[in-house]
């Protein structure tokens, strides 16, 4: 993933007890930068925002910038990184009987409600993420990061789909062509929903996610011509 949350360093002993008030500190401040570039990309845009206004507004150097995010980029995907690692977890954890199909709908629906059902704001809040899509799509720079970052999501989905079905995907393309099945529908469901006639909000994008999923089956077997 592009955004990393800093890991606890120490002995094996030490990594599962609470993290401590020096890594608690850490993620704050990381949870800080986010919120402060994700607020000031909506309030004059991406591109004129720059990496020293993110700083100077939680009060940090540019040094301590960099210590989190490689650049701008990285900062503005994070919100949809932490999302896009839920998923990824959910699907991880989807019942073995489900089919691939059954278990990327279900995970990502899953992804979706949870997300949107936190009571919370900022940093990996559904209302930043619902956010964020909208200021992809008018942000060229923004958009071709968010592409490559989609591009290494798929590979990640087909590696997770060929573990669940014991495959080897060097081998069995059906992960692969799958995960870039599902990569396609997601961003024709997320150009969708950022249209102004789209319902609002999570459930607004689960609805129009779950109507690309209906109709996937009938889109890719038969033929379309109505029947005379």
């Amino acid at each position: 993933m592009a955004a990393h949350t800093p890991r606890p360093t120490g002995t094996p002993e030490d990594l599962g007890r609470t993290p401590g008030l020096r890594e608690r500190k850490k993620q704050q401040t990381r949870d800080a930068l986010v919120q402060a570039a994700h607020m000031l990309f909506l309030s004059q845009g991406f591109a004129r925002t720059t990496v020293d206004e993110i700083a100077t507004a939680v009060d940090v150097s540019q040094r301590t910038f960099f210590r989190y995010f490689a650049n701008k980029d990285e900062v503005a995907l994070a919100v949809m990184a932490e999302a896009e690692d839920y998923f990824i977890e959910c699907l991880r954890n989807r019942p073995a009987e489900e089919t691939p199909l059954q278990a990327l709908r279900a995970s990502i629906v899953k992804a979706w409600r949870d997300l949107g059902n936190a009571e919370t704001s900022g940093p990996g809040s559904i209302s930043s993420a619902l956010e964020l899509l909208r200021i992809i799509e008018e942000t060229p720079a923004l958009l071709a990061a968010h592409l490559r970052r989609v591009t290494e999501q798929e590979r990640l989905v087909g590696r997770v789909l060929a573990e669940r079905e014991g495959l080897d995907p060097a081998r069995d393309l059906r992960p692969v062509v799958l995960a870039a099945v599902f990569g396609s529908l997601l961003r024709s469901a997320h150009l969708s929903w950022t249209a102004e006639h789209e319902p609002a909000g999570p459930e607004g994008m689960v609805a129009v996610i779950e109507r690309y999923f209906d109709q996937l089956g009938p889109a890719l077997a038969g033929h379309w011509r109505p029947e005379e």
